[in-house]
């Protein structure tokens, strides 16, 4: 497949976005307005959640010199991505474009033309579109996407990956297609567990205040995170529940670290193990504080977040979940985990240590603002990319 080289650009100084600013009709992940203030004081941490263990941070010894900041390298100029995504080990990466295309990256330059263009069976709108794609863990011929139909209905496929690393749109299996009764949260997300199973994030259904009732309804697989089984019996089934719009998670080893979009106070980070039947918490929290004050909540059962960060705190509106580092380029963050948020367009991160977070930290004043942040991804060598609505960027070291 021929490709068309892509200059790589440093990007030094990037002008910060207004925190007045409004989201555009574009929007992928929707901040809903309510009627309901959730000002109150937080939850006591005694129903942070539980895990086991975590990844260890890497000992490897290395020659590099000393790390003076991180930077962002553009690597392309695209329509709307909304991720990157590879297969560990792997030199080829797929871009997803919020327009129902998938992209090939070598690590150098993209295709001329789409691995994949389901464009006429997409609804790409507001927080509508094709939102993530996964590749199969062991076998090479299988990518899967989530997307939304011409109709809203939320789908996710598999399609077969065949000459060059292109899909053929004709080989669509349907594994999940769900009816929204609103444009809004609709999730995003799907990524494999170590289990073999494919997840999928679902918001609640959209509007606000939890209008339709499915934050805390086990009968319905809207606002939860769903498995399904893509090498057995696919019937999806609602594995957590209690999620507002899950946009971004990620998946690390055992351990799942899910950034849910608030309402209009405050946005969350929970990292817990990777076990079902956990509840969230939404709509009887937001964030570390009950969504409707006047009148109560009982958090007996919730796993609250670890992370809690308040609308205008940098501009803050809409959190993008980001991933946890694993490459070599730079070991000195090995096993931290990166954030953003769609409005603020910030560089966060902090490492779980199995019991609590460490190490929180701002990165911005060295990277910079690169516009409206929507997601990330991880190349097959673990290096860590961000995606903003018009581009996709590296994350660098800058030695000396």
């Amino acid at each position: 497949m021929r490709m068309r080289h892509t200059a790589v650009v440093l990007l030094t100084v990037v002008a910060a976005c207004s925190v007045q600013q409004e989201l555009a009709s574009t929007t992928t992940p929707e901040v809903a307005t309510t009627e309901t203030p959730s000002t109150t004081e937080p939850l006591p941490s005694t129903t942070l959640p539980e895990t086991t263990a975590t990844t260890e941070r890497s000992t490897t010894t290395t020659t590099l010199e000393l790390l003076e900041s991180l930077a962002y390298e553009k690597v392309a100029d695209l329509p709307f991505p909304v991720q990157l995504t590879s297969v560990p080990g792997s030199k080829i990466s797929y871009i997803a474009t919020r327009d129902g295309r998938i992209w090939l990256y070598d690590g150098f330059s993209i295709s001329d033309e789409p691995v994949l263009d389901i464009n006429t069976q997409v609804l790409d709108e507001g927080e509508r579109g094709l939102l993530s794609i996964a590749l199969h863990p062991t076998d090479s011929g299988r990518v899967f996407a989530h997307y939304t139909a011409n109709n809203g209905d939320t789908v996710v496929s598999e399609f077969a990956l065949i000459d060059d690393g292109a899909a053929d749109p004709n080989s669509e299996r349907v594994l999940l297609r769900l009816s929204q009764p609103a444009a809004n949260h609709n999730g995003g997300m799907i990524q494999f567990g170590p289990d073999g199973i494919l997840y999928v994030g679902l918001g609640d259904g959209g509007g606000a205040n939890d209008r339709f009732g499915n934050g805390q309804n086990p009968g319905t697989l809207l606002g939860g995170l769903v498995s399904i089984s893509v090498d057995g019996d696919p019937d999806p089934t609602l594995f957590n529940s209690g999620l507002r719009n899950p946009w971004r998670f990620w998946i690390d080893d055992h351990v799942i670290y899910i950034a849910d979009v608030g309402q209009d106070a405050y946005e969350e980070v929970s990292v817990v193990d990777l076990a079902p039947d956990i509840n969230f918490g939404w709509p009887i929290t937001e964030g570390l504080h009950c969504f409707r004050p006047s009148s109560g909540c009982d958090t007996t059962g919730l796993t609250l977040p670890l992370v809690e960060v308040s609308h205008g705190d940098a501009g803050t509106c809409s959190i993008t979940g980001g991933v946890v580092y694993r490459g070599e380029a730079i070991p000195e963050l090995y096993g931290t985990y990166f954030y953003s948020d769609y409005c603020g367009g910030y560089l966060r991160s902090f490492h779980f240590d199995g019991d609590g977070i460490t190490d929180e930290t701002d990165w911005t004043e060295q990277v910079g603002v690169p516009g409206q942040v929507v997601g990330f991804g991880v190349d097959g060598e673990g290096e860590m990319y961000v995606v903003t609505t018009n581009s996709l960027l590296k994350l660098v070291a800058v030695r000396g």
